[in-house]
C-alpha cells in the first residue's frame, strides 16, 4: 500500500508532468511570448546540449555509486541530474518561447527523425516516471523505488544522451 508521502508525491508528480508538457506545447505551437535579446538563436541549443551532456554523467556516476551501494553519493548525484535537467527545462522553454524551431536539413533523415520521435517521447514519459521513483526514495520505500528505478534510469540516460545527439545533428542548421 502506497504511503501517503508516495500518493501526495503522485499527485505532484502527474500534476507537475501536465504543467510542463502544457508549457512545452504552448512555446511550440503558440505566440512567441517571450523576448530574449542578445542572445544568438545557436546560443541556448549549445546550453541545452551541455546540460543533457552533464545529466548524462551525473546519471551515469548515480548509476555506479549505487551498484557500489554508496547511497549517500547516489542520492546527491540524482539531485545534481535533476538540477541540470530542470535547468535544462527552463532553457529549452525559453529558446522555443524566443526562437523558431530550426528544421533538420541533412541527408541523415532515416537516423535522425527516429532518434528525434523517441526522444520527444520518451522526455514525456520520463518527466512522471523520475519524480515517482524520486518519491517513492524520499518514503523510504526502497522495494518500489528500485523496481521504478530499474526503468526510469536507462530512459532517463537515454533521453539525456539523444538531447546531445539531436542537437549535434541540428547544429549546422542554427
Amino acid at each position: 500500500m502506497p504511503s501517503l508521502l508516495e500518493r501526495r508525491g503522485a499527485l505532484i508528480a502527474w500534476t507537475f508532468t501536465f504543467v510542463v508538457l502544457g508549457a512545452i506545447a504552448g512555446v511550440l505551437f503558440g505566440p512567441r511570448l517571450i523576448r530574449v535579446t542578445g542572445l544568438s538563436i545557436s546560443t541556448l541549443p549549445k546550453v541545452n546540449a551541455v546540460l543533457s551532456g552533464t545529466t548524462t554523467l551525473l546519471l551515469l556516476m548515480a548509476w555506479w555509486a549505487v551498484l557500489r551501494k554508496k547511497i549517500n553519493l547516489h542520492r546527491g548525484l540524482i539531485w545534481a541530474a535533476l538540477g541540470s535537467t530542470t535547468l535544462f527545462l527552463a532553457s529549452y522553454l525559453v529558446q522555443h518561447g524566443s526562437f523558431p524551431s530550426v528544421h533538420y536539413g541533412g541527408n541523415r533523415g532515416m537516423v535522425y527523425y527516429p532518434v528525434l520521435v523517441s526522444h520527444i517521447l520518451l522526455a514525456a514519459a520520463i518527466v512522471p516516471l523520475v519524480l515517482l521513483t524520486l518519491f517513492r526514495a524520499m518514503a523510504g520505500r526502497f522495494d518500489r523505488h528500485r523496481r521504478l528505478a530499474r526503468w526510469a534510469m536507462p530512459l532517463w540516460l537515454y533521453v539525456s544522451i539523444t538531447g546531445v545527439v539531436v542537437y549535434l545533428m541540428c547544429a549546422p542548421y542554427y
